[in-house]
């Protein structure tokens, strides 16, 4: 990924994650030629979320996001699937980065109940 709003975007997601979970393993899957890049994968105990960057938006989406309390309203993506849920932030969005922390940490909790 080029050194664009989306790659201080996923940078900043990155940190959070890792805020959130100190001992996160971060991955790369899925690397072809369309995305030679890959797809961050973050996990704790099983899959938390991946990152994917698009032109016009970075894609935060939650393995069991439909599980999870979202009491600040920051999944606006797959809201109609059985067990995902994503947050897609595009350039001048603001993301309220204490209630993503605190998702990601409600996450890793029911990936270890």
């Amino acid at each position: 990924m080029s050194a664009d709003w989306r790659w201080s975007r996923v940078e900043t997601v990155r940190s959070l994650i890792r805020r959130a979970e100190p001992d996160v393993v971060e991955e790369t899957k899925w690397r072809k030629p369309s995305n030679p890049d890959g797809v961050p994968t973050f996990s704790s105990s099983g899959l938390i979320c991946t990152v994917e960057t698009y032109r016009d938006k970075i894609k935060l989406t939650f393995a069991r996001g439909a599980s999870l309390d979202d009491p600040a309203g920051l999944f606006n993506a797959s809201l109609d699937s059985g067990t995902r849920r994503a947050i897609d932030v595009r350039e001048h969005d603001a993301l309220d980065e204490e209630a993503f922390v605190s998702l990601v940490r409600e996450a890793v909790a029911r990936n270890r109940a």
